[in-house]
């Protein structure tokens, strides 16, 4: 039987200078869609080297704002960026340190489709936000939207045909405008209500 691919997170310091403006950027664009008050506690479930935290800490005034991941070497990279409200610990986001409605909001970058599957970890998320708090989330659009990684993985299958299984646009029908639409409107199984989040910013609010 076939491996799957599997990713490894190390090196934070070189996911940066490979990702680090672009997650910058959207995490600007995803906070601005949010239109989120001041003064909330956010949890940033899945953080990585922090681009989202960040935001959320420099746009939104927030009271508290907490990235977990499971990688400390991105956390390493999240903490030397990061500004006084932003804090950072290792968790899995499947199964979260953290009691019940403690946050008002729970958000996440493009984490998601690294997650198998998706869902516990959204549900544990909505567990941790308060009743009526806000849950969302997105991820690349690897199909064409995330130019540069569609650009990447075609150069890479080009010069070695064997790279081909490890396209994430192959690898990840979450990251797909069609299947993305379909986790969207589906609840994580037994937290009903709450949602998956996928290709763009996609919203809920816990009941």
């Amino acid at each position: 039987m076939a491996q799957r691919p599997s990713d490894v997170w190390v090196q934070g310091r070189a996911y940066e200078r490979y990702m680090g403006r672009w997650s910058r950027q959207v995490a600007e664009v995803f906070v601005a869609r949010l239109g989120a008050r001041s003064g909330l506690r956010w949890l940033d479930v899945g953080c990585g080297t922090g681009a989202l935290t960040l935001t959320v800490a420099a746009r939104c005034r927030p009271r508290a704002v907490v990235g977990l991941d499971r990688s400390p070497g991105f956390l390493r990279a999240a903490r030397a960026a990061a500004p006084g409200p932003a804090r950072f610990a290792v968790a899995d986001a499947s199964a979260l340190p953290l009691r019940d409605a403690v946050f008002d909001a729970a958000v996440s970058g493009p984490a998601l489709n690294f997650l198998e599957p998706p869902g516990p970890a959204m549900a544990e998320a909505a567990r941790a936000v308060r009743p009526g708090g806000l849950v969302a989330a997105y991820v690349w659009d690897y199909t064409g939207g995330m130019g540069l990684l569609r650009r990447f993985w075609d150069a890479a299958a080009s010069v070695d045909p064997a790279a081909a299984p490890l396209d994430e646009g192959r690898r990840f029908p979450l990251c797909r405008p069609g299947p993305a639409a379909h986790a969207a409107r589906r609840d994580p199984p037994h937290r009903p209500g709450r949602h998956g989040l996928p290709r763009r910013p996609c919203l809920g609010r816990r009941p």
